[in-house]
């Protein structure tokens, strides 16, 4: 007898492991593609240090989702894989350069600037590469019998194209507040001038993905358009969030553009999965088509409950004890 839905249960879980890693780690990928553009080799060890004690940690929630999804919903594997290698693969590859420049970049000498440009090169590749991967999701996959029988190169489309420079542009903001919370002096005043700039362009992306998604989706222009609904309260929020990252700039509140843009970001997740929902392999299979069997996800998510709360313990944790300012010649290396 099933007691509950533990199919939703699962998929809540793993779209909140899913959202606290674009939120948190976002924002040192952002700094990673922020790091070409500083005025000075001081600027850049001073933006490396401000995220060296938690970037590791933060793909810790990349980890949870990926393998919280392997094991409550294995169709949605067996056909992402697939339809996603590539992509997938540019993401993983990007991620493993940035992690190495972190260790190796403040040791070298002569070949540091090799290491910036892996740093920010690898940012930028993971950064693209996510929201290439989202774009590819909102197209959908060409499937049969539940088995993806599309291109090696599907997911690389004009749309998706578009998205991976949304997230770019996103990732960059976020980095920018970021840098305004927790640096000061003319670093700070470098990213209070650049985030401006990149609130417009991520606004204008994402103006231009929501104009094109429904060409894109007839089931979401159906949801969003057919009856007016309570989830137009989404795009109004997402405005709200970047009227208030644009007013806290000009006003030069510290704490509050990096809070609003994390706003930005999950008024705009909240509308993706608003539009997809209950689709986790659009446009055919839905999340419980998708699921493994009761006993299996009720077993493993059994265990989860207890590291779900350790996680977000030591991930508090870490944030309290690096909190404040980081300044040029400090920090965790």
């Amino acid at each position: 007898m099933v007691l509950f839905d533990i199919a939703f249960i699962w998929a809540c879980i793993i779209g909140f492991g899913i959202i606290m890693y674009v939120l948190m780690d976002g924002f040192d990928l952002g700094v990673g593609i922020l790091f070409p553009f500083a005025r000075s080799e001081t600027d850049r060890d001073t933006m490396m240090n401000s995220v060296a004690p938690v970037w590791d940690g933060n793909e810790t929630w990349l980890v949870l989702g990926g393998a919280g999804l392997l094991a409550a919903f294995p169709m949605v594997y067996s056909i992402f894989l697939p339809a996603l290698y590539i992509g997938v693969f540019l993401l993983l590859a990007g991620l493993i350069f940035r992690g190495v420049a972190f260790e190796f970049r403040f040791k070298a000498r002569t070949s540091r600037y090799l290491w910036n440009w892996s740093f920010a090169g690898g940012s930028t590749i993971a950064a693209f590469a996510q929201g290439a991967v989202v774009g590819a999701y909102i197209q959908g996959f060409e499937t049969a019998n539940g088995v993806y029988v599309g291109g090696a190169l599907d997911w690389f489309t004009p749309f998706t194209v578009l998205t991976g420079l949304g997230m770019l542009a996103g990732y960059a903001l976020l980095g920018s507040t970021w840098l305004i919370m927790k640096t000061e002096g003319a670093l700070q005043q470098w990213a209070y001038r650049i985030t401006q700039p990149l609130l417009l362009a991520v606004l204008v992306v994402f103006g231009i993905i929501s104009v094109w998604t429904p060409f894109v989706d007839d089931m979401v222009r159906e949801r969003w358009f057919t009856n007016l609904s309570v989830i137009w309260v989404l795009p109004a929020l997402t405005l709200l969030c970047a009227f208030q990252i644009w007013r806290s700039v000009r006003n030069r509140f510290e704490g509050m553009p990096f809070v609003a843009t994390m706003g930005l970001f999950i008024t705009t997740y909240l509308g993706l999965i608003a539009s997809k929902w209950p689709y986790v392999v659009p446009p055919n299979y839905t999340l419980w088509e998708a699921a493994s069997a009761y006993d299996s996800q009720l077993f493993l998510l059994l265990g989860l409950l207890f590291v779900i709360p350790i996680v977000l313990v030591y991930t508090a944790w870490t944030y309290w004890v690096f909190r404040g300012k980081v300044r040029a010649g400090e920090g965790y290396h």
